[in-house]
């Protein structure tokens, strides 16, 4: 059976990030159910334009209404192997820590804490308020992964486009599907 991935986009800046880890799960064969807030698609047409948006959504095996609360993401008997929120914003990030549950992609990343699958969240805004790093803590200690997408300035990256994919490949390396996409060090 196809290994099966949720991939939430917030509204923060940062879309090309999901367009990345779409494309990464896409090339190794996983079917990814797609849950968007109200905002994100605007940012996706905003920063990606909308042939990109258009790439993202084709990509998708599932696009999900973000307000469809009655979705099968929204249940813990829906078999998928984990989650990714790129990007994250931090009013998501606030309402997944705080058990909200209050849209699709929030409800759905409750999902993954309450039935121990990976959550990776890549959370961004700069600089971070204490609200930001305890909202932070709090989803770490629930099990979730904080991954903000900071560049891995050591592998020399030439172009913004090698710092979404490198970012992006590691947020599904996290996920644990198979073996690791993102360049590692080599000493």
């Amino acid at each position: 059976m196809k290994k099966r991935v949720v991939l939430g986009i917030s509204g923060a800046s940062g879309a090309a990030l999901a367009l990345d880890c779409m494309r990464h799960l896409a090339r190794i064969g996983v079917a990814v159910d797609l849950v968007t807030t109200r905002m994100a698609r605007h940012t996706c047409d905003l920063e990606l334009g909308p042939t990109a948006t258009a790439e993202l959504e084709r990509l998708a095996d599932v696009i999900h209404d973000g307000t469809n609360m009655g979705a099968t993401v929204a249940s813990g008997s829906y078999p998928v192997a984990g989650m990714i929120v790129a990007p994250c914003s931090m009013r998501s990030l606030a309402a997944i820590a705080n058990g909200l549950d209050d849209t699709l992609l929030t409800r759905a990343a409750g999902v993954q804490l309450k039935e121990r699958r990976p959550l990776v969240l890549l959370a961004r805004e700069a600089p971070l308020t204490l609200a930001h790093l305890r909202n932070m803590t709090t989803v770490t200690e629930m099990g979730g992964i904080i991954l903000p997408p900071v560049p891995a300035f050591y592998l020399k990256p030439d172009s913004v486009a090698a710092i979404t994919t490198q970012i992006a490949a590691r947020a599904v390396d996290m996920l644990r599907l198979e073996r690791p996409l993102a360049d590692a060090w080599q000493g």
